[in-house]
């Protein structure tokens, strides 16, 4: 009886530990059960990933498709200063998404041997949005202060009703929500689900890469949760010696909370074992290292046409701006005539502006020339550019001209 004790509490342990890394399935299956529809989208959705499993990097020719890329805005929610992650942060959870999904890790080297011939690049990266859904140009990052301490796994994050921020078009971006999370590390939602609640979410504490010590160090929350996003499951199937729909993942008798070192076998998986360094497992971040090719397959049929996500590969978010707001923070109207122009342009800066520097982008968004404003109105020289149009920007300031 003793044991036996001693063994429950020890599951309880592991499954306190287990919920801190996601919660999504707790989620998920929260919102199938308040909402019949949205069940039978997420269905919907799973029979389609499941059915047209093709690897959607092939086209009907043989040819090779691009590398999907997919806008990301981030919405930071902070309570106090200290849940007001920086700009660097962020930029390097951006980058370790893209490490992990086109196998760039560092740590690739310590798949084991086992597994290296199923290891894959999924062949997905993000972005930082660089265009808002009304056309202005972004950075991708929104920061809003909030009176809500503490946030669960119930979506009020994602409103601004209920203090969160709302989602930017969910056809067209990523969204992630930053804040103190208590139920989880990160949730996500599937695909299928309701566009005003499609996104991920994660722990402040958890998001980013630095080096600090700690089970989520590597911004590889993100990673297990963007892969919800995408359709995947947990690798252990969400029940002992569970399904995870993927041929190529051994069949695992539960989550992985610690980081084994060496060969692991549940489930009579054989001389495979346990694949607990996959993203979908529940180790710590050092512990993880790959994605296989199943999962691959999965996730980019997702972007399938008529897949869930295919409506991300038409975005406009890493687009330049085609709306410019031409009040400037610095309080002057800036105007620029005559526009189209061959020659040149005059530039009406206002007094405020007279000692800063503008620069002039391509549409490409390659910088051409900077220029220190010297008078109020001032004259550009753009003979020497060749004819398109484009921008003028410094602090404040985006205006958009074409060079005949």
């Amino acid at each position: 009886m003793r044991t036996f004790f001693v063994l429950c509490l020890l599951q309880l342990g592991l499954l306190s530990v287990a919920q801190e890394r996601c919660s999504s399935s707790a989620y998920i299956e929260s919102v199938k059960s308040s909402s019949p529809a949205e069940a039978e989208r997420m269905a919907d959705a799973e029979r389609f990933l499941q059915k047209d499993r093709m690897l959607f990097s092939e086209n009907a020719k043989g040819a090779t498709a691009p590398v999907i890329k997919i806008p990301v805005v981030v919405h930071v929610l902070y309570n106090n200063a200290s849940q007001n992650i920086s700009d660097a942060l962020i930029k390097s959870q951006i980058e370790a998404l893209n490490r992990d999904f086109r196998r760039q890790n560092a740590d690739s080297v310590k798949t084991p041997a086992r597994f290296q011939a199923v290891a894959a690049d999924i062949e997905i990266e993000f972005y930082l949005a660089t265009v808002d859904p009304k056309g202005r140009g972004t950075n991708g990052i929104i920061r809003k202060q909030t009176s809500v301490a503490n946030w669960f796994n119930n979506d009020k994050i994602k409103s601004s009703a209920q203090g969160g921020d709302d989602p930017w078009e969910s056809q067209n971006y990523l969204n992630i929500w930053v804040g103190k999370l208590i139920s989880g590390a990160g949730y996500s939602s599937a695909p299928g689900s309701d566009g005003n609640k499609d996104g991920v979410v994660i722990n402040y504490s958890a998001f980013g890469s630095s080096d600090a010590n700690g089970y989520y160090n590597m911004g590889r929350t993100a990673t297990h949760e963007v892969g919800h996003w995408l359709g995947l499951k947990h690798i252990w199937g969400d029940a002992q010696c569970g399904d995870d729909g993927i041929s190529d993942t051994p069949t695992q008798g539960w989550y992985t909370q610690t980081c084994p070192t060496g060969f692991q076998s549940t489930c009579n998986n054989g001389d495979l074992g346990d694949m607990y360094m996959n993203y979908m497992d529940y180790t710590p971040d050092a512990c993880m290292n790959l994605f296989t090719e199943g999962q691959k397959r999965k996730m980019r049929t997702a972007f399938a046409e008529g897949g869930p996500r295919a409506s991300l590969l038409q975005s406009k978010g890493l687009k330049e701006p085609w709306l410019v707001e031409n009040l400037t923070e610095i309080g002057t109207t800036v105007s620029i005539y005559p526009n189209p122009a061959q020659a040149e342009i005059n530039v009406s800066f206002g007094a405020e502006r007279v000692g800063k520097v503008v620069s002039i982008y391509n549409l490409n968004g390659t910088l051409i020339q900077s220029i220190q404003v010297k008078a109020a109105v001032q004259k550009l020289n753009i003979a020497a550019l060749k004819a398109g149009m484009y921008f003028l920007r410094g602090e404040g300031l985006s205006e958009k001209f074409v060079k005949l």
